[in-house]
């Protein structure tokens, strides 16, 4: 739906982003590749996740338009054209913002390895990458049944442990909710989105190790750790509110033709900006000043 709980989730999860670090993929992925300090981001992602479970029934209760689906409200064709030029739109505003910040638009380096080491140890190129993710995606529809998520399943992994020592989660009105319901009672490995996570996370700590990138560190300042706190929280209740983060919401929101997904790119945008002013109280690096 597109409502109240969409508009504050998705400012407090674009905020809570440049606090932690990341979003839902890239804590995992960052987490995959060694880093310690993005594991307690992702530790409080999810207790975040599983208070905003509790209280996202009423946070529904708010002003809302309902579900807007573009597909049944223009057409499928009508909708993928205005999806595209939505997308393109935000394509040449953020050229023109390169372009005037930089004079030229950064081009991505050519492979540094020889002959074709470099499919097996990067650097990889983003548009490849950005077309194998659209496949995978497909893949996932197909499969799932639904499109790629990421924070449901920190939400479940949440409810399990507090289960685990005595909180009555099952006894919130969203566990109670079916597709929630039937994950509560399952295992966690019957959970798709908790699956794919797990991949990501060994994904990305292949991919490290391919690279030669993968370096853990345990040394966290106090300030760098406050933050990854105040950014996991604010990240799993907002994702919660607004029905997924980057992935489930943005990517996978106006790929499906929600408009849910375009409310929550504008408002996660704003929060982001918020957040990076935030960056400098924490002890790290924000706007740079010329």
């Amino acid at each position: 739906p597109v409502g109240v709980s969409v508009l504050v989730g998705a400012a407090m999860f674009g905020l809570g982003m440049q606090l932690g670090g990341g979003c839902g993929s890239g804590t995992l992925f960052t987490v995959g590749g060694g880093s310690a300090r993005m594991l307690v981001t992702l530790t409080f992602f999810i207790v975040g996740a599983l208070i905003g479970s509790a209280h996202l029934p009423w946070w529904l209760t708010l002003a809302s338009f309902g579900t807007i689906d573009l597909g049944r409200q223009l057409g499928t064709g009508t909708a993928i054209l205005a999806t595209l030029a939505g997308l393109g739109l935000v394509a040449l505003a953020t050229a023109l913002i390169e372009r005037r910040a930089h004079g030229n638009i950064e081009r991505e380096p050519e492979p540094s390895r020889p002959g074709w080491t470099w499919l097996l140890y990067g650097p990889w190129p983003l548009v490849g990458a950005g077309l194998l993710m659209a496949l995978l995606n497909v893949a996932t529809l197909l499969l799932a049944g639904h499109p790629w998520s990421v924070t449901f399943g920190f939400g479940l992994w949440g409810a399990k442990a507090a289960q685990a020592v005595g909180v009555p989660v099952a006894t919130w009105e969203f566990w109670n909710w079916p597709g929630p319901q039937a994950a509560l009672s399952a295992s966690v490995l019957a959970d798709v989105t908790s699956v794919m996570n797990f991949g990501i996370v060994l994904g990305a700590a292949a991919a490290a190790s391919l690279a030669g990138k993968f370096a853990p560190k345990a040394k966290i300042p106090l300030g760098s750790m406050l933050a990854a706190v105040v950014g996991g929280l604010l990240m799993g209740y907002g994702a919660r509110l607004s029905f997924g983060c980057n992935i489930g919401a943005l990517f996978s929101g106006i790929a499906s033709g929600s408009l849910h997904g375009w409310l929550w790119f504008a408002t996660a945008f704003v929060g982001s900006f918020v957040g990076i002013w935030m960056r400098p109280l924490f002890g790290l690096d924000g706007f740079k000043k010329k």
